[in-house]
């Protein structure tokens, strides 16, 4: 059952990423590195409500994962 929870939480956490990585949208790389673009708060409308939504959800399933794996390992 370790073995499955590992795997999973895998999965996860490259998906986690993924999803994070998508969300700096149009920043560029200076975005990623944290630099200031000068961009305004906005709503998020489509795509990104999408992964941001996606991105709550796996940070959720990851979060109860690693308390499985806690519970199951002692």
């Amino acid at each position: 059952m370790e073995t499955y929870i590992n795997i999973g939480l895998i999965i996860i956490s490259v998906l986690l990423i993924v999803s994070v990585i998508l969300q700096s949208k149009g920043a560029g790389l200076g975005g990623l590195t944290g630099a200031d673009t000068g961009s305004v708060f906005t709503a998020r409308r489509g795509v990104e409500q999408t992964l941001f939504r996606l991105t709550i959800v796996l940070s959720v399933i990851f979060f109860v994962l690693v308390l499985v794996q806690v519970f199951v390992t002692n």
